[in-house]
């Protein structure tokens, strides 16, 4: 029987970074997935020449050189910046807030006006927490009214969060909200980081590079095959659930989880923009994402005649689904901290990721950490 180093749980980034790492270091891998291809939640379906992102949208940001220098020799990255749009009830509103937002809300054309008009809203907040006898804001609503004012607030913040999260801003830890990004300029870059884009060809290509030569096995489910599979290997790299892996036996850890609607549609063009935020409660999807305009810039657009779009809707995660986001609050985190005590004692399993960690990990880290570990 085939006797590897590393069993790798998980063919998702982490496991593929990793995989690679190992394998250029003369190291024999297998990685296995459950589901029916490679990539994890980054895997992307090719409808009408246009790279669909099945698991949400995915971009690539960091300000790490030797991230951004190790992705890039696995598969050139493109241009794409990410400078998304709110809909408000038919009105159009740049992100992240900046000069832009601010004259669609205010019609305020210089930086002085914007922060006169600021200063105002947020001294309001201050005195309405003064007249309740409260020097720190109790929950999200007044931490975000403290640093954005009540119109920002009302319009982009407080509808968007309650569907993403599925609970009241009222209801909602402060510290979800703890920095908001406001700049005084016309800048509707989302990220500050220095470098962002796309694989270009899409995820799957950098994937399949990164696991060339390492063999796989999909539709394999770890847990159906436990012991036949440890038996296989010297260490287990783990990427799933911490909770699965110990069978629960502290209780489930909870986490958010996402629905889409994709469809294609017989247009070249239909929003004009990757991502279009709908951020009125009474919307029921969070986003929309038009998935060409990742990959497909200016005219390149409308050579392809058709298009593919995804609406989000987020939900509580029930068995059967996926979990995206873990839910880290006080209940939840205090769970987890059993299971990372378990998982510390462990000699031959590493745990590393997003659900292994339980913690929400942006595409930069899980390669900095695989390129670490």
């Amino acid at each position: 029987m085939q006797r590897y180093d590393y069993l790798i749980v998980g063919a998702g980034l982490f496991g593929s970074v990793f995989a690679y790492k190992a394998t250029q270091e003369g190291k024999k891998c297998l990685v296995i997935d459950r589901r029916p291809h490679l990539g994890g939640n980054l895997y992307c379906e090719n409808t009408e020449g246009i790279n669909v992102h099945k698991y949400g949208a995915h971009i690539f940001h960091t300000s790490n050189k030797r991230v951004w220098d190790f992705v890039n020799s696995i598969v050139e990255f493109n241009r794409y910046t990410n400078s998304p749009v709110a809909n408000y009830k038919g009105k159009l509103y740049n992100l992240p807030f900046n000069m832009n937002t601010f004259y669609q809300m205010w019609g305020v054309t210089t930086p002085a006006e914007a922060q006169e008009k600021l200063e105002e809203q947020r001294a309001v907040a201050v005195a309405r927490m003064k007249e309740q006898g409260i020097s720190e804001p109790r929950n999200l609503e007044e931490q975000a009214q403290l640093l954005i004012g009540k119109d920002i607030y009302e319009t982009l913040i407080k509808g968007y969060t309650e569907k993403q999260w599925g609970r009241k801003c009222t209801d909602l830890p402060a510290f979800i909200i703890k920095r908001l990004p406001v700049r005084m300029v016309f800048d509707n870059n989302y990220f500050n980081d220095k470098y962002q884009g796309i694989p270009i060809g899409g995820y799957n290509v950098l994937i399949e590079r990164l696991l060339k030569g390492t063999d796989t096995r999909l539709d394999c489910d770890f847990f159906a095959h436990r012991q036949e599979l440890e038996a296989l290997a010297d260490k287990i790299i783990f990427t799933g659930a911490i909770d699965e892996y110990y069978g629960y036996r502290f209780g489930k850890l909870e986490y958010r989880t996402v629905r889409f609607e994709t469809e294609t549609l017989d247009t070249p063009n239909y929003q004009g923009n990757a991502v279009v935020n709908y951020t009125e409660r009474e919307v029921p999807y969070t986003r929309v994402i038009e998935h060409k305009h990742f990959e497909m810039f200016g005219a390149e657009v409308y050579q392809c005649p058709k298009t593919v779009v995804s609406r989000e809707y987020s939900s509580e995660w029930t068995e059967g689904s996926e979990p995206y986001y873990p839910v880290n609050d006080e209940k939840n985190n205090a769970l987890y901290l059993k299971y990372k005590e378990l998982a510390d004692k462990e000699t031959n399993v590493i745990f590393g990721g997003r659900l292994a960690e339980y913690k929400y990990y942006d595409m930069h880290h899980i390669v900095e950490k695989a390129l670490l570990l």
